[in-house]
């Protein structure tokens, strides 16, 4: 019997690549396709999949979300979290939520499929690549770290600069710039700007706020 399996993402091309990663395994079966948690929903009422692989970010809502109400509506379902942003406030807050298991949307097609799989035989039991790692960072937490041109981003943020001003002053994106912003952000726990730049100087990332102290 296969086991039976609805994505949930609302970027066609992502359900597609994962749609075809399933189909070329012969235990699964893709038995619906979702963009949002209401698609999702009524899905899961008209297939009862037996693991549902949903992205965090959806248009209505957070996958998050769909794996707490699953949980708690259907304990014996496998449910895959899928992210773009893997720190360890993502992987705890997707193991809070009731997720089976936790991946990096980066992470090759194949631990997909094996983290569905998981979820199925055991979808109860939360399983993600660096588990034991985030576990002991919080047991003994060393601060965020940032990486090189995060650290510079976050300079700029603290004096003041926008996204535009930021893209030219480094020649990125301004897509760029902001994808390092929420990074920025998700590592500090941060909501926004303010917030961020307070909790960096906290950890001693950066020694002052002129930004916020101008305000």
């Amino acid at each position: 019997m296969s086991i039976t399996v609805l994505l949930v993402d609302d970027h066609e091309l992502i359900r597609q690549g994962l749609r075809r990663a399933f189909e070329r395994t012969p235990d699964f079966d893709v038995v619906g396709e979702a963009a949002s948690l209401a698609e999702a929903a009524a899905l899961v009422r008209a297939t009862s999949p037996e693991v549902v692989v949903t992205d965090v970010r959806l248009p209505d809502g957070t996958g998050l979300e769909l794996a707490a109400k699953l949980r708690a509506g259907k304990p014996g379902i496998g449910i895959v979290v899928l992210t773009m942003y893997a720190g360890d406030e993502t992987l705890f807050a997707a193991l809070e939520s009731g997720a089976s298991a936790f991946v990096s949307k980066d992470s090759p097609s194949d631990d997909v499929v094996a983290a569905a799989r998981h979820a199925a035989v055991s979808p109860t039991s939360f399983a993600a690549k660096d588990l034991a790692g985030a576990m002991q960072r919080r047991l003994v937490p060393s601060g965020p770290r940032l990486s090189p041109r995060e650290s510079e981003i976050l300079g700029l943020l603290a004096d003041g600069l926008g996204v535009s001003p930021i893209a030219r002053k480094l020649f990125i994106s301004e897509s760029t710039a902001k994808t390092h912003i929420s990074k920025i952000y998700e590592k500090l726990g941060a909501g926004n700007r303010a917030q961020a730049i307070m909790r960096a100087v906290q950890s001693g990332l950066i020694s002052s706020a002129p930004a916020l102290a101008a305000r």
